[in-house]
């Protein structure tokens, strides 16, 4: 089977029901690799989702990109600005489908958000990645980002660590 061509799009601002079930997906898929739930975010209200959709899609400020088959989305990232550090932001929610792992598509997205933090004028990105995905690490340590040291506990997982790094732009 050929696959059609990837393309990468912002997330619209009407697209909310599509966020939420993007973000569904992404931690029904992939369970210890985020700072949540998929019950914890499948509870959230509707007001919530409409929030954090206006708060990616709003111009000239944070941002959720999507990686497309045709219409479906295989991929997500987001480029969000650190509430802490005025010249730092962050990537979140990375998430590509398995079928699609392994084939560029994380590395586009990555790409996407570090032109989009370059952009905003921002000076770093951080994120955190789950140590046990080596293949997550790489990827992240290929686009330039540093191990910084710093671990914390997965929620919902003791047992699983997140580690923090750091790309200067």
């Amino acid at each position: 089977m050929t696959r059609a061509r990837v393309s990468l799009r912002r997330l619209a601002p009407d697209e909310v029901e599509l966020h939420r079930d993007l973000r569904l997906r992404a931690l029904r898929d992939a369970p210890d690799s985020f700072g949540e739930t998929a019950a914890e975010a499948a509870a959230r209200s509707r007001a919530y989702w409409e929030e954090l959709t206006r708060a990616v899609t709003a111009p000239g400020g944070q941002a959720m990109f999507l990686a497309c088959e045709d219409e479906h989305v295989i991929g997500t990232v987001y480029g969000l600005l650190d509430r802490e550090r005025s010249e730092a932001g962050r990537v979140g929610g990375m998430w590509v489908e398995a079928a699609w792992r392994g084939q560029g598509v994380g590395r586009r997205l990555l790409l996407e958000v570090l032109g989009w933090a370059r952009a905003c004028g921002l000076g770093r990105l951080g994120l955190w990645a789950p140590a046990h995905n080596p293949a997550a690490i790489a990827l992240y340590s290929r686009a330039g980002f540093r191990d910084t040291g710093a671990r914390r506990t997965l929620p919902g997982n003791a047992s699983l660590h997140l580690v923090a790094m750091e790309a200067e732009l």
